[in-house]
Parts: C-alpha cells; sequence; structure tokens
C-alpha cells in the first residue's frame, strides 16, 4: 500500500546514500567488488508494514547464509519519495541493483533506459507462475523492466451488524452488487443508521487512480491507442458509470459523506469502527490496519467492490522488482529475485504486506484462502484483476497531477458537471500526452 508510509523521505534517502556510499559495502562508487571477490547487491526495499519489513530482512539474510560469494545489503526505501529519489540516483550512477516499486511508476524509467530488459534474465518458472496480465504491467515497448510480484484490489470493508440490520443482500464474489444495487443498498443502510451517519465513506484524496480502476468494472478504460499506437484520451458512456455513481451518492442520494472526499483511506477508520460509516472502499492490505485498530467486538467483513458491464474487472498497478541497467552484477541480481519471489518465499511477502500475490502457484496457497480477515473473498477477486488502464501510457504522472486530480476533485465536489469533466480530461489531457507522444511514447 502506497498511501501509508513509516518511514519518511528524508530518512529513505539518507539511507539510500549511506548504502550507496558507505565503504563497508565492499564496492565502491562504479559498482566495482572488494578486494575479497565477493558480489555484492544493494536490495532497496519500499516494505513498511512491520510484517513485511521481517518478512523482506529474514528473506534477505536466508539468501546471504546460502550464498556467501554472492551478498545482498537491505536498503530501506520509502513509497513517499521514490520516483524522485531514484530519478537521482539513476542520474548520479548510484542506483540500487534491486529496486522494488510499483508498475505505474516505471514507465519513464523503462523508457529512460534506467532499468534492464529482464527478458533474457528470468528463469522460465518465474515467467510462467505469473500470467501474462500481470507481465503487461511492467512491458514497455518489446522489453520487460519489473517482476510483479503482488497487488491490492479495492474492496469493501463493511459493518457486518449494520447490513444485517439493514437486511439488504450480502455481495459476494460469484454474485456481486451491480454499481445500480450499490447505490440502492446504500438508500437502504443510510435509512436504518440514523441522522448524521452515512452508507459508504468514499476516502478520494487520490481520486485519480480510484475513478479509473473501478471504472474498468463499468466498460471503462478512459486511455485508448489511436491508428498509429499513440495514446489517446476518451471519455466513454463505461467512463461515466463509477465517478457519476459516487456523485450521485454524495449530493442526490446523501448515502456517502462529502466530509470524506478529500480524505486519505485511514482517516476514514475511526468513522468507520464507531458507525458513523457502515462501508469503506479501500486497499485490500488496509484490513491489517482494521485487524490492530478496531475495538474489541466489532463485527466486519470484506466484500468484493460492485460489478458492471466489464464484470468485477479492475485495475491494479503491482508492485514490482527491478534490476537496474547499469548493474555490473545483472545475472546476479536476477537470481537473487528467483530466490526471492519462490512461491513460498512470495506467499510470506503476501502475507506480511496484506496482500494478493500474483504468482498462481502461491496465490492457490491454502493460507491466502481462509475466511478469516477476508482473504478467500481477496483470492477469488484475484483472477479479475488487470493492468490499470495508464499503465504504459508515457506522461501519466504529469496528466494525473495537473488535469486529472483536479478535475475529478472538482467533479466529485459538485464544482463542475459530466461535460466539463469530459472536456478537461480528453482535450487538456490529449495536450499534455502529445508532447510525450512527440518523444516516442
Amino acid at each position: 500500500m502506497r498511501c501509508a508510509r513509516l518511514v519518511t523521505g528524508a530518512v529513505a534517502a539518507l539511507a539510500l546514500l549511506l548504502g550507496g556510499c558507505s565503504a563497508t559495502d565492499g564496492r565502491g562508487a562504479n559498482g566495482a567488488d572488494g578486494a575479497d571477490g565477493v558480489v555484492r547487491l544493494r536490495f532497496q526495499s519500499l516494505a513498511w508494514q512491520p510484517e513485511s519489513v521481517d518478512a523482506n530482512r529474514e528473506l534477505v539474510r536466508e539468501w546471504n547464509a546460502a550464498h556467501p560469494r554472492v551478498q545482498v545489503d537491505y536498503v530501506q526505501g520509502s513509497w513517499d519519495s521514490v520516483h524522485d529519489q531514484l530519478l537521482t540516483s539513476f542520474e548520479g550512477g548510484e542506483a540500487p541493483d534491486l529496486i522494488h516499486d510499483a508498475s505505474d511508476d516505471l514507465a519513464d524509467f523503462a523508457y529512460g533506459g534506467y532499468l534492464a530488459d529482464l527478458r533474457g534474465l528470468l528463469p522460465a518458472r518465474l515467467r510462467a507462475d505469473i500470467p501474462e496480465r500481470s507481465w503487461r504491467s511492467t512491458t514497455f515497448g518489446k522489453g520487460v523492466y519489473g517482476v510483479p510480484f503482488l497487488q491490492e484490489p479495492r474492496m469493501i470493508m463493511a459493518n457486518r451488524t449494520l447490513l444485517r440490520e439493514a437486511g439488504v443482500r450480502v455481495p459476494t464474489a460469484g454474485h456481486p452488487w451491480s454499481w445500480a444495487e450499490f447505490r440502492q443498498v446504500a438508500k437502504d443502510l443510510t435509512a436504518t443508521m440514523g441522522e448524521g451517519r452515512y452508507a459508504v465513506a468514499w476516502p478520494l484524496r487520490e481520486p485519480v487512480s480510484v475513478s479509473l480502476n473501478l471504472g474498468l468494472s463499468a466498460g471503462g478504460r478512459l486511455f485508448h491507442r489511436d491508428a498509429d499506437g499513440r495514446a489517446v484520451v476518451r471519455f466513454e458512456e463505461g467512463d461515466a458509470v463509477v465517478p457519476g455513481t459516487i456523485r450521485a451518492m454524495v449530493d442526490t442520494d446523501r448515502t456517502a459523506s462529502r466530509a470524506t472526499l478529500g480524505s486519505g483511506g485511514s482517516d476514514t477508520l475511526p468513522g468507520f469502527f464507531g458507525g458513523k460509516y457502515a462501508m469503506v472502499p479501500l486497499g485490500f492490505s488496509y484490513r491489517q490496519q482494521i485487524v490492530r485498530q478496531a475495538p474489541k467486538g466489532f463485527d466486519w467483513t470484506v466484500l468484493p467492490a460492485p460489478a458492471g458491464a466489464g464484470g468485477l474487472t479492475q485495475g491494479v498497478s503491482p508492485q514490482t522488482l527491478s534490476i537496474a541497467e547499469d548493474s555490473p552484477h545483472k545475472k546476479e541480481a536476477a537470481r537473487f529475485l528467483d530466490f526471492f519471489l519462490q512461491p513460498r518465499n512470495t506467499v510470506r511477502l503476501a502475507r506480511g504486506d496484506w496482500m494478493l500475490p500474483t504468482s498462481a502457484t502461491a496465490l492457490a496457497d491454502p493460507a491466502l484462502h481462509t475466511p478469516a480477515y477476508g482473504w478467500a473473498t481477496g483470492a477469488a477477486v484475484a483472477r479479475y484483476l488487470s493492468p490499470a488502464p495508464a499503465q504504459s501510457v508515457r506522461g501519466y504522472p504529469e496528466w494525473k497531477d495537473k488535469v486529472a486530480t483536479p478535475a475529478f476533485q472538482e467533479y466529485y465536489s459538485g464544482a463542475i458537471d459530466t461535460d466539463e469533466l469530459r472536456a478537461r480530461l480528453v482535450e487538456d489531457g490529449n495536450r499534455v500526452l502529445a508532447r510525450y507522444q512527440r518523444r516516442r511514447g
């Protein structure tokens, strides 16, 4: 999960500098090995949850104990600052050999020549065990620039007691709510909850990923390729379903809280625990916070997101592991990735991060199919997960920051209507993307 972090950007940057410059890592600034002949690889991890950090560090220790001639140094990074920090380290020739990131952050690094093409480095076992749809999230042009290993669908965290009292149908992955039914369920719930309480809290501090990724379930896509292969934005009927439903719940039905629109996911949890909100759409890993923070006796469950013309499909940007193009030890780095992502190890990483593995073998592990904490519901949804629509679009970060985020924020707040939202996303958005197409996107 990228919205909550334990390590500040400043600490992460300092850790990287120390990791890159320390005389004790046995390697100079040019990546040469020390006099002992031991190959030393720097692995920058963005793990932040305690269980995840422990799992990452334990796997590094296990590798080092079994491979005395190829040692891995663990470097703690931070989701808060990873893009700028990596760009600086790439340009300065100080990038870590092994890089933990997310697929939606890789495009510019891949096209810029900073990441190694993994096609000739990865073992057949690893390639075959991860579905092709996941590999598409790290494929740019003809190359593959990261191993997608963990993914996080957006699920509905629900107060089971309030659902029971309202008498609404509880959805399953086999029989989910439609978006229209979800809206009606929210009306039924709100009617039973009392003044000042809402069926849903939508935390939309980062509205773009929510709107685009859930939009796939309604047949939306937003990003398309023209006859020349260039990325273009088109706002079609399916793209309007999810944003329109959210806005109607806030403005028309009054079943969703306006106060949470600028909130992050963690900000909604106190109200969820206190019964102010019956349901909160959140990333799957938020279950860890709920388990740790919920008051004793709080009865909650995990439900699939609503389905539409696209079924339960939703976009995800998997966490990834890449190898720096400048690394002098790509083969050794690939051997470490093969070890690190053995199915049994991937299960450890998934449980530590409260996320789902992309590995088919790991996903089949019984530990990820227990009803406890919604693991089974998440595993059932996993086969519907698809690369986020903007995954390979150059210029997406600028489009997101300068065009889409303010447009969606104004739309959800009621400041602009659907026609204005469409115009800004398409007209302003295509002007941004056009600049990148000329650079080749």
